[in-house]
């Protein structure tokens, strides 16, 4: 039997078929998925409208965190809205331009965030070690440097893979086990040689990530030593608590993208399916809990958001 000329066809289309083996499941398994990703929306865009309205909040450490939200909302709505549609109406169709998007947006954003919480760490330490220089050191136009900065290294980062992506042929399958595109899912469909998009897939985002945990672990001794220094226990107590928020938020992001790289790398007995749901977590997680972690730590923006329920309140009794 003489060899499938692959050379002939060429997909435009591809199939998301979802999560493999639990295709009966999507409909329950679509309604914590929901309720997360709405959790995730009315969370993040109540902590931007908080930070955007009120005055007392236009300060580094929130501006940094709407930045935060905001792409908490660009990381979820690039790939959950697709898997609900896979799991009520058995959307599996997406185009080829629709997947290159979609990958380009959820790994974009990824990388975004990362710089952010590296930001945003840089913000405790200067909070922390120069508490005299704080609003001298991080200005609004600094912080919009940086927030500048972060979205460029980020598109610099990605955009690369959109092309990497873009130069194969598809002519092996066009199914794809997942709710979602990803880059190396999509190019393991291809019927060409994929060596530089597994290099550049793995090392340039990965070690950008992985440049941007070390300096955040470099920032926190820094601040411990710091912290430590200080003369008051109630200083130093203080001093902590406004870490704990922000480390709450880091160990939510990175720890569960380090164990979904380790179950990928070395967990080739675990079964398809949990590698998926780990992965649709990992944008669900983090997206939903973080403005919970820092309404619940942060006394300013708890404040603010009991305020405005209450006058509402009051204003739907009278």
């Amino acid at each position: 039997m003489s060899a499938p000329n692959y050379s002939t066809v060429s997909y435009d289309m591809f199939v998301l078929i979802g999560i493999p083996g639990l295709r009966e499941l999507h409909m329950w398994i679509s309604i914590p998925f929901c309720l997360m990703y709405l959790v995730a929306v009315a969370g993040n865009g109540i902590l931007i409208c908080m930070v955007a309205v009120e005055r007392s909040l236009h300060e580094p450490m929130y501006l940094f965190l709407s930045l935060l939200a905001f792409w908490d909302l660009i990381l979820s709505t690039s790939t959950v809205p697709k898997a609900l549609s896979i799991f009520w109406f058995d959307n599996v169709d997406i185009s080829f331009g629709g997947c290159v998007t979609q990958l380009f947006f959820m790994h974009f954003a990824f990388v975004v965030e990362s710089g952010i919480l590296l930001a945003m760490a840089f913000d405790r330490y200067v909070a922390i070690c120069y508490p005299l220089r704080y609003t001298t050191i991080l200005s609004h136009g600094v912080i919009g440097k940086i927030g500048g900065a972060v979205v460029l290294r980020s598109f610099a980062t990605v955009f690369p893979i959109v092309f990497l992506v873009k130069r194969l042929p598809f002519c092996r399958t066009n199914i794809i086990g997942h709710t979602f595109c990803e880059h190396m899912g999509l190019a393991k469909l291809a019927c060409a040689d994929i060596t530089i998009n597994i290099w550049y897939g793995i090392s340039v985002p990965l070690l950008s990530v992985m440049l941007d945990m070390v300096t955040i672990v470099i920032s926190y001794g820094l601040i411990l030593r710091a912290v430590f220094r200080l003369p008051s226990h109630d200083a130093r107590v203080k001093a902590l608590s406004t870490c704990g928020s922000h480390v709450c938020v880091i160990l939510m992001f990175y720890l569960p993208g380090i164990f979904t790289v380790i179950a990928q790398r070395f967990g080739r007995k675990i079964p398809k399916h949990i590698h998926i749901l780990l992965a649709n977590l990992y944008v669900l997680v983090p997206p939903m809990m973080n403005p919970v972690v820092y309404g619940v730590k942060t006394k300013q923006i708890r404040e603010r958001v009991a305020l405005v329920f209450s006058s509402k309140g009051k204003c739907c009794k009278g």
